[in-house]
């Protein structure tokens, strides 16, 4: 009897262990979704205004330079320069802080580069963001250091749920996205919680989720055949962009190192391409070239390249703003002019092309699948998770955040434990 006695008195220590932690995650998680949602809808909606304005005044395009000189001058006023997404990787990596201060230099910085048409996306900045967010209200709950990693990545998930209304991929991206190969299963109830707070309060603010109607070709072998040559396709792509970004990132500030100069000269070279191609096409984060791709299978062929110029140069020359979206329009406009070369629907092959380039610079395969779920239905899943996995193991070591590590090879059941971009395949350990 004292054995059942002492067994129901554990049973009730540890149940009530399990309460307590619930408890505080969904505290915690519903706090954070509570202020990404509403920071979330107003980043969203500035930049939908930004995007506005510089449409009905196309002059705002040469005041890209001075719009660059404001950015630098702001993170060095709020002393948050050189800080970034790879920061709040190493948050969640090492328990690096983050200041409070990077949410309104990434908000204004991003705000500008769009309002004067820099070439960058907005989800690299929620992540910055919403990282800041959920660290700094850890912080308020007293997390201790381990706590607070977990913190930070309901803060990402958040504010990525509350930019693009895909709640599930958002929660899956951040768990997956700093370690490739390991899972944080503490962090998913956080996270999705979070980011279902986030996605409501955004729709209820009047953001439209982002969803695509994309009609896919019946299972069979041929297409299928089809999607997986376009698939390799989209890894070289994702290899390339990765390789252009930070190539260009290195070169500008070894040839520039004054990053005043860099800023001008960058704002300057934007405008020149701009002329150059005759187009506004590349300026801004592209969504509506992203929706013609998908929805109408009309698109330049050579845009997805030009994109990767434009940002390239945008984000290297010290700009702000996200990779992810661009990440879109390349994949989406590279799979538009593809697919209907190799068979398949342009509007559909569009689709493939957002979802595998996105799995290859951000080498997360699964969050790539969910994404494929929440934006363009289930039709095609088989579809997109066969090219998610190509793309994965084919565009190799590189990727969008060089503070991202991934633990095991792509090409064998091994433990590498390595930094995107520092590894090589061939590479013995």
């Amino acid at each position: 009897m004292v054995n059942y006695w002492n067994r129901f008195c554990q049973w009730v220590v540890h149940t009530r262990l399990y309460i307590i932690a619930m408890a505080k995650w969904l505290t915690l998680a519903v706090v954070v979704g509570g202020f990404c949602g509403l920071i979330g809808t107003a980043f969203h909606m500035g930049i939908h205004e930004a995007e506005v304005l510089r449409t009905a005044h196309p002059w705002l395009l040469f005041c890209l330079p001075l719009a660059g000189l404001a950015i630098v001058g702001l993170y060095q006023l709020l002393r948050t320069e050189g800080l970034g997404t790879n920061d709040v990787i190493e948050a969640v990596h090492h328990g690096k802080p983050l200041t409070i201060l990077l949410l309104p230099a990434i908000f204004v910085g991003t705000m500008l580069t769009h309002l004067c048409g820099g070439s960058a996306g907005r989800e690299g900045a929620a992540l910055q963001m919403g990282g800041t967010v959920g660290w700094n209200v850890g912080r308020l709950f007293h997390l201790d250091d381990r706590d607070l990693r977990t913190a930070t990545l309901c803060g990402m998930a958040a504010f990525f749920s509350a930019l693009f209304g895909t709640p599930l991929t958002a929660s899956i991206f951040a768990i997956v996205v700093i370690s490739i190969g390991v899972l944080y299963h503490a962090a998913f109830i956080p996270c999705l919680t979070a980011s279902l707070v986030a996605f409501w309060i955004s729709v209820k603010l009047g953001v439209a989720p982002t969803r695509f109607t994309v009609a896919a070709p019946a299972l069979a072998a041929i297409p299928l055949a089809q999607v997986a040559v376009l698939a390799v396709g989209c890894a070289l792509v994702a290899l390339l962009f990765c390789r252009i970004l930070h190539g260009t990132e290195h070169l500008l500030k070894q040839r520039v190192p004054n990053q005043w100069l860099r800023v001008v000269l960058g704002g300057v070279a934007v405008i020149g391409l701009t002329l150059l191609c005759g187009t506004r096409d590349y300026n801004g984060a592209g969504m509506n070239i992203i929706t013609a791709a998908l929805e109408q299978g009309t698109v330049r062929p050579e845009a997805f390249l030009l994109k990767m110029i434009f940002t390239a140069v945008t984000l290297a020359a010290g700009f702000k703003g996200g990779e992810v979206v661009p990440s879109f329009f390349v994949g989406a406009t590279f799979g538009c002019a593809v697919g209907p070369l190799l068979g398949l629907p342009a509007g559909f092959s569009a689709a493939v092309g957002l979802v595998s380039v996105f799995c290859g610079v951000t080498n997360c395969p699964l969050a790539s699948i969910f994404l494929s779920l929440e934006l363009f239905g289930d039709g095609g899943l088989l579809y997109f998770a066969a090219a998610c996995g190509i793309s994965y193991v084919l565009s190799g070591y590189d990727g969008l955040y060089s503070s991202q590590t991934i633990l095991y090879s792509k090409l064998k059941a091994q433990y590498i434990n390595v930094r995107t971009t520092h590894h090589h395949a061939g590479q013995q350990h």
